[in-house]
């Protein structure tokens, strides 16, 4: 009886043993006796019980990692970087499974290799750039790193994924100059588009001035022209009333003087009504009466043609 129950505990046991569950996202490594023998898929398995080890279960699963160092750019200056780093193992081959079964002692010694080869690869390519093309320069960083990574991560059994650069800083003192830096710049700018703004302005108003000049002197010519031939038009007028009424006077046998004298009367009192306050001097004597008079018929006798008179 007591055979019976050891027996059957013995094949309970053998049948406890005999099958593995692995996890959806995992492959399992099986060694016999330390050696590899095969990869278990996810979902139920079945084992040698007491022969075949798990040796090690693998995530297949995408892996992060945050990063912080310092690098040194070819002029000196400290840059700091924040990284996020993401991976997985190669794919799901037989060969790639051993690699990342048997490449590192550890998961400790894994994570130790990849953080100092991604920090010792943005590390050489900052030492060849200058601080002021740095911050400019996050995709060729990513890049850089990727091509220097992928054979590398290849040989133990991963792939790069994605490397993405959160956060680019300098030392306090770098980034106060930086700053004082652009906001010098900034004020240049400033200044710049200001004084653009300024000759925009004046130019605009120079042009309007020059408009405004060449529009005034256009008008005062249209002006100066009406008011010629306003004067060519009164004269004209003050011609033919003079000869109407010289003619008048003729006809009717008086002096066609009185029409001279008549305008000279009127001009002495427009003189007197528009003078505002300036002074006239007239000869009212008998003799300077008579000058004038004399003045105005010699005026008469200027347009006729020599050898006639009356």
């Amino acid at each position: 009886m007591s055979f019976s129950l050891i027996f059957l505990g013995l094949l309970l046991l053998t049948a406890f043993l005999s099958y593995v569950i692995v996890p959806q996202g995992t492959v399992a490594v099986v060694t016999i006796f330390g050696k590899y023998r095969r990869i278990m898929v996810p979902g139920l398995n079945f084992k040698l019980p007491f022969i075949e080890n798990v040796y090690k279960r693998i995530s297949i699963q995408n892996r992060s990692l945050e990063l912080e160092f310092q690098a040194i750019t070819i002029d000196q200056a400290n840059v700091n970087f924040k990284a996020m780093l993401v991976y997985a193992v190669f794919d799901q081959s037989e060969e790639a499974i051993k690699r990342v079964a048997f490449k590192f002692v550890d998961e400790r010694s894994l994570m130790q290799a990849l953080v100092r080869t991604v920090e010792g690869s943005i590390r050489a390519f900052v030492a060849t750039q200058r601080q002021a093309a740095v911050l400019s320069l996050r995709g060729e960083i990513v890049l850089h790193v990727k091509d220097q990574l992928d054979e590398t991560l290849e040989s133990w059994g991963y792939h790069l994924i994605d490397l993405q650069l959160n956060d680019i800083a300098f030392d306090e003192e770098i980034m106060r100059s930086m700053a004082k830096v652009v906001a010098s710049n900034n004020l240049k700018a400033a200044a710049e588009n200001e004084g653009q703004a300024l000759l925009i302005t004046k130019t605009k108003a120079a042009e309007a001035e020059g408009n405004a000049i060449k529009i005034s002197a256009e008008a005062e010519k249209i002006a100066a022209q009406l008011r010629g031939q306003g004067v060519a038009l009164f004269r004209e007028e003050v011609t033919k009333g003079m000869a109407h009424a010289v003619q008048e006077l003729a006809d009717n046998n008086l002096d066609p003087s009185l029409v001279y004298f008549s305008m000279w009367t009127e001009a002495i009192k427009h003189f007197a009504e528009q003078g505002q306050g300036n002074v006239i001097f007239l000869d009212g004597s008998n003799e300077g009466l008579e000058k004038n008079m004399q003045q105005m018929l010699a005026l008469q006798h200027l347009d006729r043609p020599r050898g006639t008179g009356r």
